[in-house]
């Protein structure tokens, strides 16, 4: 059986109110009352129920997370930014992954709002933000990171996608690449529409050039080489010479299928870059070019853009912060 406040009020030989002032409000008890009181704790094993406090006050100490892809390195180095400024407010971060998913995320949505977090992180799988301003007219701040919807009030924290994919695709050419292949996906993810959008432009640009676009279902390791297995299965007349790849994963499986399970070399028959710059894009098997988001940078401002949305009172507080890519040239690349 549970242990009550009660309890520890008789264990203590003091009353209920007293046991809940040193929970509480310690400084406003004796301390030796304090000491007796958490002895009696220590020794009955008492947990205290937090959700039940939460539930008086109206809110508790949490903040809720919701991101694309927990296994992607760049959105687990967001959640380690965001998780490290929350504790300095001593909140903890829920996190959820919604797999790219619009009926998983709204699932996480919904049970963020019943357990009353202080707030919402929350890269969008979908358009459609109903769920957001249901927390938002429950009182409930929300920071969209990674990520800017034209509609609604709310704050976000995002990189300039189409400056990032013009960088890319003006890299490949300014190495003298001509016949480019965008491969990501799905384009419904505005990132990814966005990354496509900036190397169209840079490509328009250069007469010669062209542009191919392939949509894969999903950002993976898994999804490049079957990517890359399809370019493999081409004439070599017909395989493009320089891939952007939506993001690193996508990258390093396209980089597997083209030079491991496959006859090719990068970057003298293909060039290939990436997006993200995750830890491990440094050391794959032929060093990957990238285009840089400070994914830690971005976390920890979120959850500054949200404290400061709480501490305003105002669930629609509007923020925007917009960060610039950056190019790491490595030796997919340039060789």
């Amino acid at each position: 059986m549970a242990v009550s406040v009660r309890d520890v009020a008789d264990a203590a030989g003091v009353s209920v109110g007293t046991v809940s002032n040193v929970l509480n409000r310690p400084e406003k008890v004796a301390p030796s009352t304090v000491a007796r009181v958490q002895a009696a704790i220590d020794r009955l094993g008492f947990v205290r129920n937090d959700a039940a406090r939460q539930l008086r006050a109206g809110r508790s100490r949490t903040i809720g997370m919701v991101v694309l892809d927990a296994a992607n390195p760049f959105f687990a180095d967001v959640a380690r930014g965001a998780e490290e400024r929350a504790a300095a407010e001593e909140l903890s971060l829920l996190l959820g992954n919604s797999d790219e998913d619009a009926r998983r995320e709204g699932r996480y949505l919904d049970l963020f709002r019943e357990q009353r977090v202080n707030g919402v992180l929350i890269t969008p799988a979908a358009a459609d933000d109903r769920r957001l301003r249901r927390l938002q007219d429950a009182g409930v701040p929300v920071v969209l990171v990674d990520a800017e919807l034209p509609h609604g009030p709310y704050s976000s924290v995002s990189v300039d996608d189409v400056e990032g994919g013009s960088l890319a695709a003006a890299h490949l050419l300014q190495t003298g690449r001509r016949r480019l292949c965008f491969i990501g996906g799905p384009l419904a993810i505005p990132q990814v529409a966005y990354r496509l959008q900036g190397a169209r432009a840079a490509v328009s640009g250069v007469g010669d050039a062209t542009l191919e676009v392939i949509e894969m279902p999903a950002l993976t390791v898994l999804h490049g080489r079957e990517a890359g297995e399809r370019i493999l299965a081409r004439a070599p007349g017909e395989r493009p010479d320089a891939i952007f790849a939506a993001n690193d994963l996508l990258a390093v499986g396209l980089l597997q299928a083209l030079t491991i399970m496959g006859p090719l070399k990068v970057p003298d028959d293909i060039a290939l870059i990436g997006y993200d710059d995750i830890d491990f894009a440094a050391a794959t098997v032929v060093p990957l070019t990238s285009i840089r988001q400070p994914a830690q940078l971005i976390g920890r401002t979120a959850v500054e853009l949200l404290l400061r949305a709480i501490q305003s009172g105002d669930p629609r507080h509007e923020e925007h912060v917009r960060f610039r890519p950056e190019l790491v040239k490595r030796q997919t690349t340039s060789g």
